[in-house]
C-alpha cells in the first residue's frame, strides 16, 4: 500500500523504492540478482574501485548472516541503490550531480550492503558480528555484506583517506545496484508528501508534527554530508522526507561506532518511515530540518536558534528531534528542546545513555527541564564479551583502541571484551537498533 502524505490534493513529490530482495551472496562471471543471491564479479568490482592514489590496496570479500565472521574496524555502511527514473541520481553531490532527489523509482538492493573497512581515526571505528552474542547488538549481521577492505597510501592526512574511503564505499554500493537494474522487482513502497502550502490545510483536527533531524558536524572526521555540502557550512534546512529517503544526506563520520549514523541508517531512517505511517492517523507530518552539531557555544545557539525558527515558521505543534553521537551534542539536544518549549513547541528527544558500566552514571551531559518526553536507544556503557570468530576481516587488534575497548580488550584466543560503544549501530539514536525494552 503506498504511504502518502496526501490530504486530498495534488501532490508534488512521489518517490517509489523498488525493492529486490536479497539474502544470500556469490561469486560469478557477471554482477547480477536473481532469486534472492546477489552475485559479484569481484574483478570487475575491484576495477570500479581501482585508480584511487590515495589507497595503495583495494580487496573484496563477503560476511553474511549467521556465518563465524567478524569485521573490524568497520568505517561506514551503505545500501546499494540505483536511480530507475527521475531527476537527480544515487548520493548526490558525491557520485551524481546536485539535482534534488526524493520523486521517481529508485532500485533498492534490500537484504544487501556495502561495508567499508580500514584503519583511519582507529579508535573509533566499530565491530560487526555476524554470528554469536555480538550480532544481537548490530543490525548489521542480518545483512549481506559485501567488504570492501581499504588501506592508505604512506603519509596520506587522515582526511583525504576518510574521502577515498567514503568514496569507494558509495562507488561500490552504486555498482552493484546498477548491475542489478534489469533484476525482478519483490516489492514497491510508494511515498508521496504535499507542497507546504496544501500539507499546512491537510487533516486539520490533527497537530501539526516536523522532524528535527541532528546531524553530526564536529569536523576532525566527525562530519556528514546533505547533496554534498559539509553540514557544519549550512544553517538549518528544510527537507523533503523523501529527499532523505533518496539518498540527500550521506555519512563522513568516524565517531563511535555504537550510535554513529551510517549512510545506510539515513537511507533507512525508521523515524521517518514511522512518521510516514502515523501521518493522517495521530498527526500531520510536515517534514524534516534538518540541523547541525556544533562545537562552539555561539555555533550552537545560532543553528538551535534558526532550527526552532523554522518550525515556528512552519507552525508546528510538536518536534520529534533525535541526536547523533553523545557528550558535546547533548547541549545541541537539550538547546534545542527547550527553544522549542519555550517557543510552544512540544518536544520529543530520542537519543542513548552513557551511564557507566554499571548504569549509575549521569546519562546525558546537559539537561533541562523541559525535557520530560525522552526515549533511550540503551546504555553504551554495557560490558560484552564477543567469543572468537573462525575468520576475521579487517585488523582484529584494533579491539584494544576502539572506543569501548582498551588495552587487553582483544585476548590470545580471539575473545575480545568491550562497551556496547564499540558494536556499530547498538545504540542508534535514530532507533535503528536491535535492543528494545521490558518492564520489571
Amino acid at each position: 500500500m503506498p504511504i502518502s502524505l496526501k490530504g486530498g490534493k495534488e501532490r508534488t513529490m512521489k518517490l517509489e523504492l523498488h525493492r529486490v530482495k536479497i539474502s544470500k551472496l556469490a561469486w560469478g562471471d557477471a554482477t547480477s540478482a536473481k532469486d534472492g543471491v546477489l552475485t559479484v564479479n569481484k574483478e570487475e568490482l575491484l576495477s570500479v574501485l581501482a585508480g584511487d592514489e590515495r589507497l595503495t590496496k583495494v580487496d573484496v570479500d563477503f560476511a553474511q548472516p549467521g556465518e563465524s565472521v567478524r569485521i573490524l574496524p568497520v568505517k561506514d555502511v551503505v545500501e546499494p541503490r540505483f536511480k530507475l527514473e527521475g531527476a537527480g541520481g544515487v548520493f548526490p553531490g558525491m557520485l551524481s550531480d546536485v539535482e534534488t532527489v526524493g520523486e521517481g523509482k529508485t532500485l533498492v538492493l534490500s537484504g544487501a550492503a556495502v561495508v567499508t573497512t580500514g584503519k583511519i581515526v582507529r579508535f573509533q571505528e566499530g565491530i560487526i558480528d555476524m554470528s554469536g552474542p555480538g550480532a544481537e547488538y548490530t543490525p548489521y549481521s542480518a545483512t549481506c555484506n559485501v567488504v570492501v577492505i581499504l588501506e592508505n597510501a604512506k603519509g596520506i592526512d587522515k582526511h583525504e583517506y576518510e574521502t577515498a574511503c567514503r568514496m569507494a564505499g558509495l562507488k561500490a554500493a552504486a555498482y552493484l545496484a546498477e548491475k542489478c537494474a534489469g533484476a525482478k522487482v519483490d516489492a514497491v513502497e510508494t511515498y508521496e508528501s504535499l507542497s507546504l502550502k496544501d500539507a499546512m490545510h491537510a487533516h486539520p483536527t490533527l497537530p501539526k508534527v516536523a522532524y528535527l533531524y541532528m546531524l553530526q558536524s564536529q569536523g576532525l572526521l566527525h562530519d556528514t554530508y546533505l547533496y554534498g555540502v559539509d553540514v557544519k557550512k549550512i544553517l538549518p534546512t528544510y527537507l523533503n522526507p523523501t529527499e532523505v529517503m533518496d539518498g540527500a544526506i550521506v555519512s563522513g563520520n568516524c565517531v563511535s561506532a555504537c550510535d554513529k549514523n551510517n549512510t545506510y541508517v539515513h537511507q533507512n531512517n525508521p523515524v521517518i518511515a514511522n512518521m510516514f505511517k502515523r501521518h493522517g492517523v495521530d498527526f500531520n507530518f510536515i517534514g524534516c530540518i534538518v540541523t547541525n552539531e556544533n562545537v562552539t557555544l555561539l555555533d550552537k545557539r545560532r543553528s538551535s536558534s534558526y532550527a526552532v525558527k523554522l518550525a515556528r515558521t512552519l507552525g508546528v505543534d510538536g518536534l520529534l528531534i533525535s541526536e547523533e553521537g553523545f557528550g558535546n551534542p547533548d547541549a545541541d539536544l537539550i538547546m534545542n528542546c527547550w527553544k522549542a518549549e519555550r517557543a510552544g513547541i512540544k518536544t520529543t528527544l530520542l537519543t542513548d545513555e552513557y551511564a557507566g558500566q554499571d548504569g549509575a552514571s549521569q546519562s546525558l551531559a546537559d539537561s533541562c527541564v523541559e525535557g520530560d518526553a525522552c526515549v533511550t536507544a540503551g546504555n553504551a556503557n554495557e560490558v560484552i564479551v564477543l567469543p572468537p570468530m573462525d575468520k576475521v576481516i579487517g585488523e582484529p587488534e584494533e579491539a584494544n583502541v576502539i572506543a569501548g575497548g582498551w588495552q587487553g580488550s582483544l585476548a590470545a584466543d580471539g575473545t575480545i571484551t568491550v562497551e556496547l560503544q564499540a558494536i556499530l549501530g547498538s545504540t542508534s539514536e535514530l532507533g535503528y537498533t536491535k535492543l528494545g525494552a521490558y518492564t520489571i
